[in-house]
Formats: C-alpha cells, sequence, structure tokens
C-alpha cells in the first residue's frame, strides 16, 4: 500500500470500528488482522451463549430503580433449545406465569421487561443504567414490577405487559453481536402489549452501548416513544422519532 493509501487507511479506521483499510501480505491478509477477526468472532460467539446472572440483576434493578423486580423463565428451558425454537422464547413458562399472575394490579403506565436476547453481555453491562436515565425523565408515571427474563425474546414483553396490565411495556434485550458490537442492547416499544402483536407494532432503538447510542441519548428517545404512544395510543410504523422534539 502506497504512503497515501496507508494515511487513508488509518483515517477511516479513525472513524469507524468496522474492518476497513486493512493491510495485505501479498495477497493474503496480514496475521494480525486475522487474529483479531478470530478474536471478534470468538467474543461472539461467546456473547450468544453466556448465561445471565438474573439474580444478581433483580437485585441491582430493585436497589437502583426503587421499584420492584422479579425473576421470570420463557418456555425455552435452556439455551440450544432457545436458539433452536425462538417461538418458546416468546412466552412465559409455567412457574413464570403463575409468578406474573401474583403481580397483575389496577393497571400501570409503564411495564419494563429485562431479557438476556441474543446476548446476556449486553443486559448486564447496560440494563441498569439506561433504567435508570430513564426512570428520571418519568415523573409521575406508574411503573410494574420490573421482569428480568431468562431465555427471552422481544415478543415475551407482549404476555408479560398484559399480564401486568400496562399501557405500554418496553423491553430491553441484548442484541444478535456483531464482530464490534457483542454488547448491543435494543430497546422495543409496543402499546397495549397483548400476545399476538407484531413488530410491526413496536418501535425500536438499536446499540445503546458507550460506543453507539449513549444512555442518555437513549432514554431521550425512549421518553418521546412513551409519551408519544400514549398520548396517540399506538406504537409502530405509525409512530415516528421527531428527532427534533428530544430532550437531550
Amino acid at each position: 500500500m502506497s504512503e497515501r493509501g496507508t494515511e487513508l487507511a488509518k483515517q477511516l479506521r479513525a472513524l469507524t470500528p468496522a474492518r476497513v483499510g486493512l493491510g495485505r501480505t501479498g495477497v493474503s491478509q496480514q496475521t494480525r488482522d486475522l487474529l483479531e477477526f478470530q478474536r471478534a468472532h470468538a467474543r461472539a460467539r461467546d456473547a450468544v451463549h453466556a448465561r445471565m446472572e438474573t439474580a444478581a440483576l433483580v437485585a441491582s434493578l430493585a436497589a437502583a430503580s426503587g421499584v420492584k423486580a422479579l425473576a421470570l423463565h420463557s418456555a425455552a428451558r435452556d439455551r440450544a433449545t432457545y436458539l433452536q425454537r425462538p417461538d418458546l422464547g416468546r412466552r412465559l413458562d409455567e412457574t413464570s406465569r403463575a409468578l406474573i399472575g401474583e403481580q397483575a394490579s389496577e393497571g400501570s403506565d409503564l411495564a419494563l421487561v429485562v431479557a438476556d436476547g441474543l446476548s446476556a453481555l449486553a443486559v448486564e453491562r447496560h440494563a441498569m443504567p439506561l433504567i435508570g436515565s430513564l426512570i428520571s425523565r418519568l415523573d409521575g408515571w406508574r411503573i410494574a414490577t420490573i421482569c428480568v427474563v431468562e431465555q427471552g425474546r422481544v415478543a415475551i414483553g407482549d404476555e408479560i405487559g398484559a399480564a401486568l396490565g400496562a399501557a405500554i411495556s418496553v423491553v430491553l434485550i441484548g442484541e444478535r453481536p456483531g464482530l464490534s458490537s457483542p454488547d448491543s442492547l435494543g430497546a422495543y416499544i409496543t402499546w397495549d402489549p397483548k400476545i399476538g402483536r407484531t413488530d410491526a407494532e413496536r418501535n425500536c432503538i438499536s446499540n445503546i452501548r458507550p460506543e453507539g447510542l449513549s444512555y442518555a441519548q437513549a432514554a431521550a428517545q425512549l421518553g418521546f416513544y412513551l409519551r408519544e404512544a400514549r398520548r396517540r395510543k399506538l406504537t409502530g410504523v405509525a409512530l415516528k422519532e421527531d428527532a427534533g422534539r428530544l430532550e437531550a
């Protein structure tokens, strides 16, 4: 690579974690780049298979938020089943269904659900600071018991939100790891949660982590969607974000 090409590659790498401007030895990649790729791939695989420390997360969330937290489990009994049967990750198991039934109340404004998804690492790193930033923006909102779900997928928030009588559910979930982002957190907002809701009826905020969308930025977007969902009584493709109205 020429001196000019090397400088351009260096500038590009300063702007993105993507693998751009990699050097060559003949027609092959340099050993250091190949080893770094293998390391990143291993980290992504580890994130998919890692188990969430549910009990510790429940205790931390309850202490930090001042809201009761509850540990639940999907109908996928283990990680292998979860990865092979997405449908089971969308529903609670019988024990959890009974537990959530005991939490039912006259209704709440918001049900917060934390699910491991495809990266327990993302949840353990980012769910608590994001919830702390969000709750500080929700003065006067009635927040139901926070539910932490093992082997959960996005749609499990529909069953939980309906059981808690919540007007809106927010599911914070570990996203599919990338080679430069094994700990990316996603947030899914659903008005009037109930079994059978589709992805078109949700709004999504993605890549929540210090290297992506900051906690403050994500909380501002969540706050916007929550206020608009309550005002307009809907979420999904009909509800668009107006960046000019976001509160930093």
